[in-house]
């Protein structure tokens, strides 16, 4: 079976929707046969490249509200991420473009550490505010899970796996996706969100029966 789920490095429901598929996976009888592959998907495609903000002043202009507001209107996410173990740090948090951290998932995919630096990327950027757009950020996020130092900053020096995260996006427009996180069981079977663990559960064994 594969899972193919697309997520932003920057989004905090992509962060608790991977906690609780990961759950579910670990309790299913036939996990040795799921294959998670992790897709490119930009929020804000928009974001200019190298401008960095704060997370609370970005949502702030975003919805037009107070930061007092819009702090408020974390606190729901903060505390369920808690208690899938993930400890938010909003404060930290800056709002940036996440093509580049895209670009570097590909590139460990090739190493067979998608999953791995997707998990690194949503960590840096969740939990201890760096800034993942910074190029040598990514240098070194990469190397904790095995990229090659010298292959990571000579693909971000140029465009390399641009194409790779374009077709990531471009095929989450064809299954009519349009936020995430977002969860494909086969191309069969879609979960939007960050579902309940029973979700994916049932979802699971639905996908698995008409295999």
């Amino acid at each position: 079976m594969l899972i193919e789920v697309w997520s932003d490095v920057v989004c905090p429901w992509c962060y608790l929707g991977k906690r609780r598929l990961e759950r579910a996976i670990a309790g299913f009888g036939h996990k040795a046969e799921v294959e998670v592959v992790w897709r490119s998907f930009q929020l804000d495609p928009s974001h200019p490249k190298g401008v960095r903000q704060p997370v609370y002043q970005a949502l702030a202009a975003k919805f037009d509200s107070p930061v007092d507001q819009v702090r408020a209107m974390t606190e729901r996410v903060k505390g369920l991420a808690a208690q899938e173990g993930l400890e938010y740090d909003f404060d930290r948090a800056l709002s940036v473009n996440t093509f580049d951290a895209h670009r570097m998932t590909q590139l460990a995919k090739a190493y067979g550490l998608g999953g791995e630096m997707h998990e690194r990327l949503l960590r840096a950027h969740l939990v201890e505010g760096e800034a993942v757009d910074d190029a040598d950020t990514l240098v070194r996020l990469g190397a904790e899970v095995g990229v090659p130092a010298g292959q990571a900053r000579q693909m971000l020096a140029g465009d390399g796996y641009a194409a790779e995260v374009a077709e990531d996006i471009r095929a989450a427009r064809s299954l009519g996706v349009t936020g995430v996180p977002f969860f494909a069981l086969d191309r069969k079977y879609g979960i939007a969100g960050a579902q309940p663990v029973e979700a994916f559960v049932a979802a699971l064994r639905t996908a698995h029966a008409a295999a």
